[in-house]
């Protein structure tokens, strides 16, 4: 046990999900497209740093591509690389910081139980798929090899975030409804090199058969254990920025 702000804070490592309970934990998100979940994954474990990012991502929704990631630079932003790479995709953000329980549990989840996790995304897709509401589209490409399903976007370079309910694309189809339109996605999130220094650029994603989340090409290995002094292996360094956050653009509602 130790005090922070004069409070005491229990850093005993959480408990264990039982597979039904990972299962629910990563319903709403499993068929995320690979790279966007990778960075999700990664991001949970800063539960902490969340929602002040997802204030700066909604008062600067209206930047994109190259200006954004100019804004983040030029505002100094200190939070973790993949706090940084959720930035573009502000709706994801909101939805983390909204439910703050849900997201420190997936952290923890992640940081205790990453195999785990990652073998309920894949009974989740499969259980998608066979109830046919994960398919192939305009939007992603799903691959199934190896027992493992992989989504992936059509563009490598955008990138759409799927809305779906969990009670409906993991159950099977009641009669009448319409399968094609359980799925549906926002606008295409351009992501291009601009966003490399914060592990985007083709360079996340996993590895199934290993179990292995890829941020910047490179296996991602923050664990409970190591959680307080794990330095990312980006191939891009990224220095967190000294002094405070600075404002040096015009915010616009």
């Amino acid at each position: 046990m130790q005090m922070v702000a004069g409070q005491p804070v229990s850093f005993a490592q959480p408990g264990l999900l039982t597979p039904t309970q990972l299962d629910q934990l990563v319903a709403r998100i499993a068929l995320y497209p690979d790279p966007l979940l990778a960075n999700i994954l990664t991001a949970s474990t800063y539960w902490s740093e969340i929602p002040q990012a997802a204030a700066w991502a909604d008062q600067h929704s209206y930047l994109k591509g190259d200006a954004l990631a100019q804004a983040i630079q030029a505002d100094h932003l200190q939070w973790d690389p993949s706090i940084l790479a959720l930035l573009p995709f502000p709706s994801v953000l909101d939805m983390m910081a909204r439910d703050p329980a849900w997201t420190e549990q997936l952290g923890n989840a992640v940081l205790t139980q990453e195999t785990e996790v990652m073998d309920a995304v894949q009974r989740m897709r499969q259980q998608a798929m066979s109830y046919g509401y994960l398919a192939p589209n305009s939007y992603i490409n799903v691959v199934a090899t190896g027992g493992y399903i992989q989504i992936l976007p059509v563009n490598p370079n955008v990138v759409y975030v799927p809305y779906y309910d969990p009670l409906v694309v993991f159950a099977s189809p009641r009669r009448g409804l319409a399968i094609a339109g359980a799925i549906h996605f926002g606008p295409g999130i351009t992501i291009g090199s601009a966003f490399a220094g914060w592990g985007w650029w083709f360079g996340s994603g996993f590895l199934w058969p290993s179990h292995t989340i890829l941020i910047d090409h490179r296996p991602w290995g923050r664990t409970w254990i190591n959680r307080t002094g794990y330095i990312h292996p980006y191939v891009h360094p990224w220095v967190r920025p000294i002094g405070p956050r600075v404002e040096t653009h015009r915010l616009r509602r």
